[in-house]
């Protein structure tokens, strides 16, 4: 296999790389694309809001010059809704946000081709490498323990339960220390 080429973006240098996100979040999701949550549009819905956030970044991983998966997110600023639909009782800091102190990984994923030889926790490396921020936050699927036992062997340890929109799975969210408090 060819080598993982990674590019990073801020939100300003997004744009011509949209169509590729675009590209293979359709070819993951291509089994639940009729589901309102998962369509293409409502993807793209979300991918805009997450750059009109302060410290949006994204990466892309391609092989050759095929996109084969990518992982952007966002600084959780102190209005954030990134808490709502919580459903397990944590303990009141560990959802305050300064603006500063948690990013949160909206998106990682990577098409089958490339499951597998680690170019997930490539992308997902290269996107925290360098942050600023003293933890990460990501939300994995209920139904999917497989990768949620992926990222706890990363070191994102469990939060709680949460449903961030009315249609939406239910969520289990997750935290990483990218520094120590």
């Amino acid at each position: 296999m060819d080598a993982l080429r990674l590019e990073r973006r801020d939100a300003a240098g997004l744009e011509d790389i949209r169509p590729q996100l675009l590209s293979v979040y359709a070819e993951i999701y291509a089994d639940r694309l009729t589901e309102e949550f998962h369509n293409v549009e409502r993807f793209d819905e979300r991918l805009g809001w997450n750059t009109e956030v302060p410290g949006f970044a994204a990466v892309i991983g391609h092989l050759a010059d095929r996109p084969v998966g990518y992982a952007y997110g966002c600084t959780l600023q102190p209005t954030t809704r990134w808490w709502n639909g919580l459903r397990t009782p944590v303990p009141d800091d560990a959802l305050i946000e300064t603006g500063s102190r948690t990013f949160a990984l909206s998106e990682l994923m990577v098409v089958d081709e490339v499951r597998g030889t680690g170019a997930a926790r490539q992308i997902h490396d290269e996107l925290l490498r360098g942050r600023a921020e003293d933890r990460a936050t990501l939300l994995v699927e209920r139904d999917h323990p497989k990768v949620r036992a992926r990222y706890e062997s990363w070191g994102y340890e469990r939060l709680g339960e949460v449903l961030p929109f009315p249609d939406a799975p239910l969520y289990d969210a997750m935290l990483l220390h990218l520094r120590q408090a």
